[in-house]
């Protein structure tokens, strides 16, 4: 049997091996001992002043096998740096005696929110992290482009059943004439910047226009807009971030929606992207023959719900493009009066699932009761366009009171449907038109496209003499909004 001493000595030694297996590794106290960081720089794109950016990250790391204290972590502009940090979840602007263990890393968070100043073009905002560690210093630039602007922000709200509409006012008087232009671009922020009955709104060539969340255009009833882009300088309606990640994700902002009362809108030159609906189009109240937008060598792109949505209005639309559409790329709804002209709408949504075609009308709305009530589709006439995306079928003729006024003239089309009857002719069924890079939005047509000189020259007016980049179309005109070289 163990002696008493024997039994003393086995505890003893392995008391002292759990304290010193316990026991922390020595800190590296070595001046040469330094950290390595997954970036030299943290760069920023365009944010615009007094809205916060998006957050970045910056690792730090420790690659010898014992922990070293980083003694000083902090903004070399210090408390007056525009720029935040956080610190293994603590936020603040500078951080004592911070330990990274061996072999191991840290994550630093860092943000920026720029103050505006009286610069018309975007200016660079400097500073850096300054890191501290036995008697070594080391930094990581900090580096943002500071864009000045306007901003619209909703101070004011309508209630509408149980929910409220932010809004603001661009003018309290009516009967006015408001234009902005491109000196400085405009930030709509909060809800929808109001045009109001019997006011106008004029954009002005190369004016940009930014969105944030839930935020967009409205023209209420009676209200007019006019965006005269150019094709040098066309008018840009894109979400208020400007970080690379954010220049191909829809849905950003809500929408351009144009109620009734006026027939003088029109969208010339624009380029709408990445919002939930580009363009609305319905009558809020009155049932008298609805009024008109025109839209000319317009771009309305990547929208998480419709390229246009409209609701018993009347649309002309002329040598433009709607692409990339979460569910409809363009629908008619509710009868009304439409034209597209030299139009290619082509929906290759890469988002998810779409179990949705790219264009869809129908003639009717289902009240109350459950029971359809007709509204006239006076005309839905497609001319020498392209109807194409990655479904199979690409249109839906939704029509509860066999309405006749449709009709698809040399029109390159996906579709499953019977195309055989009189509201269909000059047709290319189902022949890829082969864009050029339609993954990288270029809807322009590769030599050997089947819509190549297919276009019916009858529908050449003044307005479509040439395609959205000039090119003269006069001889034997393409079928879309481009005419190849």
């Amino acid at each position: 049997m163990p002696s008493k001493n024997f039994n003393y000595f086995i505890f003893s030694f392995l008391f002292l091996l759990a304290v010193s297996s316990c026991k922390k590794d020595d800190l590296l106290t070595d001046s040469s001992a330094k950290l390595e960081f997954s970036a030299d720089t943290v760069i920023f794109d365009t944010i615009f002043t007094s809205l916060g950016s998006t957050t970045k990250q910056l690792k730090i790391y420790n690659r010898n096998s014992r922990p070293i204290n980083v003694s000083s972590i902090r903004l070399a502009g210090g408390n007056s740096s525009p720029y935040r940090l956080n610190v293994d979840g603590i936020p603040g602007k500078s951080f004592s005696n911070v330990e990274v263990a061996g072999k191991d890393s840290l994550f630093i968070f860092v943000e920026v929110t720029i103050d505006p100043n009286s610069s018309l073009t975007p200016y660079l905002v400097m500073d850096s992290i300054v890191f501290e560690t036995n008697g070594n210093m080391q930094d990581v630039d900090l580096v943002a482009f500071g864009q000045n602007a306007r901003f619209i922000i909703a101070d004011r709200a309508i209630q509408t059943g149980n929910s409220f509409i932010p809004y603001a006012l661009l003018d309290t008087n009516l009967n006015t004439t408001i234009t902005w232009d491109n000196v400085l671009p405009y930030v709509i922020y909060g809800g929808y910047a109001v045009v109001d009955s019997t006011q106008t709104l004029v954009i002005q060539p190369g004016t940009k226009i930014y969105f944030g969340n839930n935020s967009g255009i409205w023209v209420y009833r009676y209200g007019t807009i006019k965006v005269q882009g150019n094709m040098s300088e066309p008018v840009k309606f894109e979400g208020v971030r400007r970080e690379s990640y954010y220049q191909d994700v829809p849905g950003q902002w809500d929408r351009i929606w144009i109620n009734e009362g006026s027939d003088q809108n029109e969208i010339t030159y624009a380029e709408i992207r990445n919002g939930f609906i580009g363009l609305q189009t319905e009558c809020l109240l009155d049932t008298a023959p609805p009024k008109k937008v025109k839209i000319l060598n317009t771009i309305i792109e990547n929208m998480s719900g419709f390229g246009i949505l409209s609701r018993y209005y009347q649309i002309e639309a002329k040598n433009s493009v709607i692409a990339r559409s979460g569910q409809y790329g363009v629908a008619l709804s509710q009868g009304g009066n439409y034209e597209f002209r030299f139009c290619t709408i082509a929906n290759y949504w890469n988002n998810g699932q779409r179990n949705t075609p790219t264009v869809y009308i129908n003639d009717y709305v289902i009240n109350q009761s459950n029971n359809a009530v007709e509204f006239p589709l006076s005309k839905a006439d497609f001319l020498n366009c392209i109807i194409w995306g990655n479904n199979d079928e690409e249109l839906e003729l939704d029509f509860e009171f066999n309405s006749t006024g449709y009709n698809f003239r040399n029109v390159l089309l996906k579709t499953e449907l019977n195309t055989t009857g009189s509201n269909f002719s000059g047709m290319i069924i189902n022949q890829n038109p082969q864009f050029v890079d339609y993954a990288e939005d270029d809807y322009q047509l590769q030599s050997g496209s089947p819509a190549i000189n297919a276009a019916d020259g009858i529908f050449i007016d003044s307005l479509t003499g040439t395609d959205m980049k000039g090119v003269d179309r006069t001889g034997d005109p393409d079928i879309g909004a481009y005419e190849k070289n």
